[in-house]
C-alpha cells in the first residue's frame, strides 16, 4: 500500500506545489500556487484508515465512484468535483493513486483564474 511520505514526495516534485496544515494540525494540504488539489486527513492514515481527498472532473468522479467502491463523493468538499479515495484494503497500485493525483493537480491548474495561470506558465 502507498504510504503518506510517497505522497508527499509525489506532490512535493510538482512545479510550485506547497504543504500546509489551513484547517488544523493534522489536515494535511497540498497546494498549487494556493488552489488545494490534495488533503489527507493524518490522524486517519495514523489509525489505520488512510485516505486522500483529490480534485476530479465530474464525469470522470462519477465513473471512478461507480467502478470502486473505495472512491466516494469527496469528504467535506463539493461532491461534484472533489472524491475521496479510501485506501485501507482497496487495492490499489501506488501508480494509480499517482495517476489520480496528476489528475487533480491538472485539474487545478487548467481552471486557475488568468493570473495565476500567467504565474504558472512563467513559471515553466
Amino acid at each position: 500500500m502507498i504510504t503518506i511520505d510517497q505522497i508527499q514526495s509525489f506532490c512535493l516534485k510538482k512545479e510550485l506545489v506547497s504543504e500546509a496544515f489551513p484547517f488544523d494540525n493534522s489536515t494535511l494540504v497540498f497546494k498549487v500556487l494556493g488552489k488545494v488539489f490534495a488533503v489527507c486527513p493524518l490522524e486517519a492514515w495514523e489509525s489505520g484508515s488512510p485516505s486522500i481527498t483529490l480534485k476530479c472532473d465530474p464525469i470522470y468522479a462519477l465513473e471512478l465512484r461507480n467502478s470502486y467502491d473505495s472512491i466516494r463523493p469527496g469528504f467535506h468538499s463539493n461532491k461534484k468535483h472533489w472524491n475521496t479515495v479510501y485506501l485501507s484494503n482497496a487495492g490499489f497500485s501506488r501508480q494509480f493513486i499517482f495517476e489520480l493525483i496528476d489528475h487533480s493537480y491538472s485539474m487545478v491548474v487548467q481552471n486557475m483564474p488568468k493570473k495565476l495561470k500567467i504565474q504558472f506558465k512563467s513559471h515553466n
